[in-house]
């Protein structure tokens, strides 16, 4: 080996060594772990190597699994929307109706500031407002509408639906707004000298050019949403459970990591399955501007 590329292979390890032993000890090797423990059989309080599917079986048979993998993909489907609902049209405020790049800014910077603050923190507040106690019931009281405090807006999947929205819609406007922001003007005003008047130039020329940023936040808040278990604690109730408490439930209380385990592997599956849907609809999307 020379010199020149003794030289090469040291600056390689220097520069990649480090954040490829990251990923392989806290990324890679966690990954297999679990996997091989999902082919182990639980003799109790024990549990034996092994190579069977039986806990892979229990998972697609045993209805309660489905149901809550059913109502955690809903739940995560629901977020999702409404964050696009309320995401979309934020970020095309900012972009194409705020003109002053100051004011522009501040609005981003008062949209990502949430993210500086403690998750548990925001997911509490929800429960505090939404409570027996809270703003909301105060509110309705104050006005008339309800003579005594209601629990119907805590503890059941509207609560989580409205908690995880307020907690992931950031990751939903970022990169619609860094979409929206890469838009050329000229193409705007070449639709608008076309004839084209609002909405058909949103629908022809905005939205198809934004679409890889409405995947990509989509993506982001499906996937986030789909593996969240702190938001249905606080405010989920018996029926708001996700698999995601599913699975901290076998790997705590049920002392059964196999079982637990092996429903990890599912939802890593699922969660690889929309990122490859997602990245293909990304492409078919795409438009090229040059």
């Amino acid at each position: 080996m020379t010199p020149r590329q003794k030289r090469y292979w040291l600056g390689f390890a220097g520069v990649f060594g480090v954040p490829l032993v990251w990923t392989s000890l806290f990324l890679l090797i966690p990954y297999a772990v679990m996997l091989a423990v999902s082919f182990w059989t639980r003799k109790f309080p024990l549990f034996v190597p092994d190579f069977q599917f039986g806990n892979f079986r229990q998972v697609f048979a045993d209805p309660q699994y489905l149901e809550v993998l059913l109502r955690t993909g809903k739940i995560a489907a629901l977020v999702s929307v409404f964050a696009l609902a309320l995401g979309y049209p934020l970020a095309y405020f900012l972009i194409f109706i705020v003109r002053t790049a100051k004011v522009r800014n501040f609005l981003y910077m008062v949209v990502i500031v949430p993210l500086w603050v403690s998750y548990l923190l925001r997911a509490y507040v929800w429960k505090i407002i939404l409570g027996t106690g809270g703003v909301l019931n105060s509110f309705l009281m104050w006005t008339g509408i309800i003579d005594q405090p209601s629990g119907l807006f805590l503890y059941n999947q509207t609560a989580m639906i409205i908690t995880l929205t307020y907690i992931f819609i950031p990751f939903m406007v970022m990169p619609i707004y860094t979409a929206l922001e890469k838009i050329p003007p000229r193409l705007i005003e070449a639709s608008h000298d076309l004839g084209e008047g609002p909405f058909w130039t949103f629908l022809r020329v905005v939205l198809p050019l934004s679409w890889g940023g409405v995947v990509a936040g989509a993506t982001l808040t499906f996937c986030l949403a789909f593996g969240d278990f702190v938001a249905p604690s606080l405010v989920g109730g018996p029926d708001g459970m996700l698999v995601a408490n599913t699975v901290q439930t076998q790997f705590g209380a049920a002392l059964n990591w196999p079982l637990g385990s092996a429903l990890s592997t599912v939802i890593l599956l699922l969660v690889l399955t929309i990122i490859t849907i997602s990245e293909r609809s990304e492409r078919y999307g795409k438009i090229d501007l040059d």
